[in-house]
């Protein structure tokens, strides 16, 4: 299942490893158009806890721990605007982000109008929730507060149903103890082939509770960052796939049949490479397809009885890299392109019920 932003990704690492040093992006958020000043505009690292709102003068300051980020920048009358930032952007203190009205978007929505599912959410809001919420043990605690944001596009033509959303969804996990608001792109969902596609920018809240539920939500969140894409991710970042419980194979294809081929090495296998100019990881994989093995932790009963041809006593997950491409990993994990990467299996069954903010540290 592809993950253009991550949806659908867990994460992060102990605090050993996890740098503890931090870094301000600061900049103004404008209209393209007039290069007027936007105040109240929402500014955050997507997938993480952190974020501001603009000033008077549309100026921001946002610290955040070091590492990679999506900057994502939503104001309401303007379609979303996202940028990748880094650590070594610790200097540029005159980000200037320009905003675009939603013509655009207008345009859009009524080119497809004559599609509207009018009842979209009676009809398909089940269906919508367990490709965005999913169906884990998390996502029987985990709801949508205002689903009446959505509208559902259903095209015959393509048979594919698409999901817009006129603000921000927001959502409720009780199971890991967050309050999430998504700034949705879109969802879209290919009957002819079954696959999903979700393009969106959560920022994360923690809710508040007694010191019992604290203690519940700690252990829920070490059980979804284990065995997850970037628990995958640190692991290979910091070279320390075998000691967290991960074997990397490749997945060849030969006409109709396929054979996995175990690595010996798997970072020379995957074209490892370190750049401590920029703290970066890159890796290219000599083959495209690969599978990651969690031995840690067995499947999810709701899984094994999604697919029960699946092994029982271990998670197995695939990864498809875009032919030809490098995959670039920051310190804390978050990678790009993300369109880059395909994902299936125990991945591509957790979705937004398990997922965990960057900032995010394993006790």
């Amino acid at each position: 299942m592809k993950q253009p932003l991550i949806l659908f990704l867990s994460l992060f690492f102990s605090t050993h490893i996890f740098s503890q040093s931090t870094y301000t992006v600061t900049g103004k958020v404008i209209d393209k158009n007039t290069k007027a000043p936007l105040q109240g505009a929402s500014v955050f690292a997507q997938n993480t806890t952190f974020g501001v709102a603009t000033d008077a003068e549309g100026n921001f300051q946002l610290k955040l721990p070091s590492g990679g980020y999506e900057l994502v920048i939503t104001y309401t009358g303007y379609e979303n605007e996202s940028m990748r930032i880094s650590s070594t952007m610790a200097d540029d203190k005159n980000l200037v982000i320009e905003v675009v009205p939603k013509e655009k978007f207008l345009q859009e929505v009524s080119v497809v109008s004559s599609n509207e599912v009018k009842d979209g959410w009676q009809k398909y809001g089940d269906f919508f929730t367990e490709n965005f919420i999913g169906k884990s043990e998390f996502s029987r605690q985990t709801f949508i507060k205002n689903p009446e944001v959505l509208k559902f596009y259903f095209s015959k033509k393509r048979n594919r149903l698409k999901v817009l959303a006129s603000e921000p969804l927001l959502v409720e996990n009780f199971a890991l103890g967050y309050n999430i608001k998504f700034a949705i792109d879109s969802f879209t969902y290919e009957y002819d082939n079954n696959t999903a596609q979700f393009i969106g920018y959560p920022l994360f809240e923690e809710m508040p509770g007694t010191a019992e539920k604290g203690i519940t939500w700690q252990q829920n969140r070490d059980k979804a960052y284990k065995g997850s894409l970037l628990h995958f991710m640190r692991s290979l970042y910091n070279k320390s796939l075998a000691e967290e419980g991960m074997e990397v194979q490749f997945l060849v294809k030969n006409n109709e049949e396929e054979k996995t081929i175990r690595l010996k090495n798997p970072y020379l296998a995957v074209n490892y490479l370190k750049d401590d100019s920029t703290n970066t990881v890159e890796f290219r994989p000599n083959q495209p397809d690969m599978i990651v093995i969690y031995t840690k932790a067995k499947p999810e009963q709701a899984y094994l009885d999604f697919d029960p041809k699946a092994k029982k006593d271990f998670q197995v997950s695939t990864v498809s890299v875009a032919k030809g491409e490098t995959i670039v990993i920051e310190e804390n994990g978050y990678f790009f392109e993300q369109t880059d990467i395909t994902t299936n299996g125990y991945w591509g069954f957790v979705k937004v019920a398990d997922m965990l903010p960057y900032d995010y540290r394993q006790q």
